[in-house]
């Protein structure tokens, strides 16, 4: 047998399995549409991709901002932020030294205070755009929508940066049930994580769709950083310290950012299935959720210039 007809064979049979398995697809489709809709939309938005981008940019934000509060901040502020940290993550031994001497500066020499103050709020700011840009793009693909139609102002991205920034001070006191307990600061973490999630999404999509429809991916996302901000209390002190150990400051830095890539790909993870579920059965009726336009080419209707497959009500 030839090479040529070797390779003709070959091709055959890649297309005679592709065939196959987009019948399948097609049929698992048919019988769990939510299921289908879930992994045609998780492709579109990129699972990883997308929660590596925006753990990437949370990183970038997060950072030269403790420095900023470090340097500029009165001490209330700064240490409602190191009571938050110590809350949410359980931070022991050498891992809270090294985040208090950054969160809780010393401010006796105020010419390095202004130094890293201002290029910290400097970067803080460049990067807290990117940050919500990437935020609002995961947003929009888990809806399938498209860019909006007039370019959304600045303030939105750093107004969300402000917010998150208090929700995180406030960490603490939720976490603590403002001195109850466990028993109240879990459920009252759980409703502010809701209304965080639910506000963002309506945010960033620049009010392309309603209040009701985007409840779902909010609580999807409460219930996923909840459950995370709980386990992290375990985990995370003894992994801070052992790479501290090993690996000094730097392994503070990853460990941050492999926890980060972890409730960044929850959020983004919940944000489409959310989105999924709300434009399907029986969500879609009780939330009134825009009905999916056809695909591109299906019907006279649709669109040709990659709008996506929801449609805005406001």
């Amino acid at each position: 047998m030839s090479a040529s007809e070797r390779l003709r064979r070959a091709r055959s049979r890649s297309e005679e399995l592709r065939t196959a398995a987009l019948t399948r697809f097609e049929r698992m489709r048919e019988r769990w549409p939510v299921i289908g809709a879930l992994l045609v939309r998780m492709l579109n938005v990129g699972l990883m991709d997308a929660a590596t981008r925006l753990a990437a940019q949370l990183f970038l934000t997060t950072i030269p901002l403790f420095f900023a509060l470090g340097a500029f901040a009165p001490d209330s502020i700064r240490t409602r932020m190191m009571s938050s940290l110590r809350t949410t993550f359980g931070l022991t031994g050498a891992s809270a030294g090294q985040v208090q001497s950054v969160v809780q500066a010393n401010n006796a020499d105020h010419g390095l205070q202004q130094t890293v103050g201002i290029v910290g709020v400097l970067m803080a700011l460049i990067s807290a755009t990117s940050c919500s840009r990437v935020l609002a793009r995961v947003c929009a693909d888990a809806w399938a929508l498209g860019k909006a139609p007039s370019r959304p102002a600045a303030w939105r991205w750093l107004v969300w940066i402000v917010c998150l920034i208090g929700f995180l001070l406030l960490q603490g006191l939720l976490r603590e049930g403002f001195g109850t307990g466990l028993w109240l600061g879990v459920p009252m973490t759980f409703l502010a994580s809701v209304g965080l999630w639910w506000w963002t999404q309506h945010l960033l999509l620049v009010r392309r769709l309603a209040w009701l429809p985007l409840l779902p991916g909010a609580v999807l996302c409460a219930v996923a950083t909840s459950a995370l901000g709980l386990s992290a209390r375990i985990y995370m002190p003894n992994a801070l310290n052992r790479t501290l150990q090993e690996y000094g400051s730097l392994g503070l830095v990853l460990t941050g950012l492999s926890w980060l890539i972890v409730v960044a790909a929850a959020v983004v993870f919940g944000i489409t299935l959310g989105a999924v579920l709300a434009q399907h059965p029986p969500l879609q009726q009780w939330l009134h959720t825009p009905v999916p336009a056809p695909k591109s080419g299906s019907t006279s209707g649709s669109t040709s210039d990659g709008k996506g497959d929801a449609a805005p009500n406001e």
